[in-house]
């Protein structure tokens, strides 16, 4: 497990990019859910932690249970955790069964890769566990 992100000092979730560049919006919580965890809209203004590729909205900002409101970073720079291996500038989803971050493998389908697409990776990792800077694009 590496950090690769040059930011010892933060942890998964926390947001390199300062407010007014960054975009958070904030949702009931449907679950629990845990600070730098992709999150994906559960049901009508309700998040919950991606376990499994789906379409997430997002990067939980911090650690709520559930019915507290969660603030969800969609549009800027965050600290995450990888699941596998990725290379800088290739599009990342989330998530794995730990609900980290994971890099598209293989061909994917249009109408996958834009439902899924979260963002991109600053930096490449090497394996699960891993931590780089993500630019969320949702």
């Amino acid at each position: 497990m590496a950090d690769l992100t040059g930011l010892p000092n933060l942890v998964a979730g926390d947001v390199i990019d300062p407010i007014g560049v960054a975009e958070i919006h904030e949702y009931e919580a449907a679950a629990a859910i845990t600070k730098g965890q992709a999150v994906y809209l559960s049901a009508d203004d309700k998040v919950s932690p991606a376990a499994a590729a789906q379409p997430c909205i997002g990067i939980a900002t911090k650690t709520v249970a559930i019915g507290e409101m969660c603030p969800v970073l969609v549009r800027g720079r965050i600290k995450v955790a990888v699941g596998g291996a990725t290379t800088r500038g290739e599009s990342l989803y989330g998530a794995d069964a730990s609900g980290r971050i994971l890099a598209f493998a293989g061909s994917e389908t249009a109408k996958q890769y834009t439902d899924r697409n979260l963002g991109w990776g600053e930096q490449s990792a090497t394996g699960a566990g891993d931590f780089i800077i993500m630019n969320v694009v949702k």
